[in-house]
């Protein structure tokens, strides 16, 4: 047992200064401490230079992947204040130094921002190695540089030190993640061009300038996308086949400026990403909620109208509406306020209203005059409608034919406890696993859903195909919150019996293959499960090395190996493992199962351009870029260890 502290007085308060707090808990202020933290980094100083484009100043950004590990962002806008602040120093130093401090709290300084409202810098700066930043500003460039957030450059008079003269303005800043807080140093280029060519998309005067530095292969890219938004949709299009143009418009209501762009494909999906103040909301947000809800009323209005609606009938729901449809909502809001730190979901009611309104004057002032484009539109919502009443009576007579208890007719092994925030399931693939699996695990709250082989691929399939797939219908049962054809529709988070859905494949590409399905189903169907964070992946070894004298060693990848052939002295016999049905129930339980010393990857959606065209590769007909995507990336993901 932990021993008790016996005296709980002033001496127990701990008041953490300066950066302390964000070196102390980083997930707080950067999601994680993986993959997804680290490019994170560049995200919120580049977040920077596009306030001051967006205020009017910034024209060109660089974004450069050193040689060295470290990264550099630099601009062309008005350079960050060094003059001498009322604190007494310099005004970079506060910014860099102090949470909360900078000029997006001025809104005649910054009418709209993204970033972290005044901690974005500090806290790069905190999780950062070193530091060091250069401005270019009224003819002089001024230099700082720090350490794990401490600086290093002494002040003159409380001023920065100059190194010379420039007729140029801006700020650049080169800063080396801490390995003492990252998992990984290593910057994914793929994942930061993909973010790069989404801000170039919401500010069609912006061009950013990207290079790779780091090798084998360097890289430059340029991103300038004059079409804005239309081009993003367009290119999300590239390979569908379109029954509509590309709508555009905005508008501005409440002091919030909206901009939409959206086009009809002839696929039975959505696809309707949001942004504010430059920042993807992966869950949606207000923002989302007032364009569906005026859509929806203007083309039942329009469906009335026109006679494809009799007296009768019921409206088309929002769904059958936005079948098909591809779109981007960018908004600009002076007060963004989102549902945490990550900014995922947008959480302003005035979003809602300011949406609606420039939606409902601008869709109708289009439709009005290209009648066409609304009759395909119409035409579509029809189609899906019609779909949709014969896919929920097959939905109802096929759930209704085979009422699966809570153990799925004995596929599922259930866990005692009924503590949802305690418990987790394992989707795993094979009899063999599935029976070590079953023995290995603590009854008390792990659960076992074995499944057979690759389940069937939903991206192609109706839902009547879908609903009777045994595995599919064996893991909506089992998981307790229902699934949806579209976010949040007949779907409730709230009856998830487990907290941890857990997929445990062989670690080889036919694994992967398998996890990839399995997210596919819960991206299209139960969205929320991987929003909310309740998905994961295990990871389970590779191989056992058993030296000759000491203690065995579980190795988890190729360069686990290569590192203990390095560094192991004497001889070891070393065994690969080909599948998880080659443990025994104790080697699953001590490499996989067991919270104290498994390895999970948690799977989550933060770039959205990045999103949609991974899912349109990995789910489409084209098999050869699939596999090779799934071999490149399979053990790609932040780890929850």
């Amino acid at each position: 047992m932990t021993e008790k502290k016996q005296n709980y007085d002033e001496s127990s308060i701990q008041v953490l200064e300066g950066l302390e707090p964000v070196r102390r808990r980083p997930g707080m202020y950067i999601g994680s401490t993986g993959t997804k933290g680290l490019n994170h980094l560049i995200y919120e100083i580049m977040d920077n230079s596009v306030d001051e484009h967006l205020a009017g100043y910034c024209k060109n950004i660089f974004v450069t992947l050193e040689a060295d590990g470290s990264a550099t962002v630099e601009d062309d806008g008005r350079g960050i204040p060094v003059g001498m602040h009322e604190k007494g120093v310099s005004a970079e130093r506060v910014v860099f130094t102090t949470l909360h401090a900078g000029g997006k709290f001025d809104s005649s300084v910054y009418k709209t921002s993204g970033g972290l409202h005044g901690v974005g810098s500090s806290v790069v700066n905190a999780l950062s190695s070193y530091l060091d930043i250069k401005v270019m500003r009224e003819g002089l460039i001024s230099h700082d540089r720090y350490e794990r957030g401490v600086p290093t450059v002494e002040l003159i008079n409380g001023l920065l030190p100059t190194e010379g003269r420039t007729r140029k303005t801006g700020t650049k800043i080169n800063f080396a993640p801490d390995p003492e807080i990252f998992d990984s140093v290593r910057f994914k280029a793929e994942e930061i061009k993909s973010r790069l060519h989404e801000t170039a998309y919401l500010n069609p005067e912006l061009t950013i300038h990207f290079k790779d530095n780091r090798g084998p292969f360097f890289e430059e890219q340029t991103y300038h996308e004059p079409d804005g938004i239309v081009g993003f949709v367009r290119d999300m299009n590239a390979s569908k086949e379109a029954i509509t143009q590309v709508v555009y418009f905005k508008g501005e209501a409440e002091d919030i400026q909206v901009e939409c762009a959206f086009q009809y494909v002839n696929e039975f999906h959505e696809d309707l990403l949001g942004f504010c103040n430059n920042i993807y909301n992966a869950e949606g947000g207000m923002h989302i909620t007032g364009f569906k809800t005026m859509f929806t009323q203007v083309m039942n209005s329009y469906a009335r109208e026109m006679g494809m609606l009799k007296e009768k009938d019921a409206n088309y729901n929002g769904a059958d509406i936005r079948n098909g449809m591809t779109g981007v909502i960018s908004i600009k809001h002076p007060d963004p306020r989102f549902e945490g730190q990550t900014k995922t979901k947008l959480d302003n009611q005035d979003a809602a209203r300011a949406v609606g309104k420039v939606t409902s004057d601008e869709i109708q002032h289009y439709f009005d005059r290209n009648i066409e484009e609304l009759k395909a539109v119409l035409a579509q919502a029809d189609k899906a409608a019609k779909i949709r009443k014969e896919e929920a009576k097959a939905k109802t007579n096929l759930l209704s034919k085979q009422k699966y208890s809570f153990d799925s007719n004995g596929k599922l092994a259930n866990c005692i406890s009924k503590e949802t925030d305690k418990c987790e399931i394992f989707i795993v693939e094979g009899d063999s696993a599935g029976g070590s699996a079953k023995t290995a695990r603590d009854r008390k709250y792990q659960a076992i859903l074995p499944i057979r082989g690759k389940i069937l691929n939903v991206e192609k399939a109706s839902i009547d195909k879908v609903l009777a797939n045994a595995e599919i219908k064996t893991m909506i049962n089992a998981f307790g919150c229902g699934f949806s054809e579209g976010y949040g529709q007949d779907f409730d988070i709230t009856k998830l019996r487990y907290d941890k859905i857990i997929i445990m494949a062989d670690a080889d590409v036919d694994g992967a293959h398998i996890a990839t399905l399995l997210l596919t189903l819960f991206y299209r169907f139960m969205p929320e499960l991987i929003f909310q964070g309740h998905v994961y992946i295990a990871m389970p070894p590779l191989y056992k090395a058993q030296p000759s004298k000491g203690e065995e060693e579980y190795l988890y990848d190729d360069r686990a190996l290569e590192k203990y052939r390095k560094n192991h002295k004497g001889n070891f016999t070393l065994q690969r493992y080909k599948g998880l049905g080659e443990m025994d129930a104790e080697q699953l339980w001590e490499t996989t199962l067991d919270p104290a010393r498994r390895r999970l990857k948690q799977v989550s959606i933060d770039d959205a351009r990045l999103a949609s065209s991974t899912t349109e590769l990995l789910m489409g007909n084209d098999v050869p870029p699939r596999r090779d995507f799934i071999y490149e990336h399979a053990r790609d993901a932040a780890l929850d260890v």
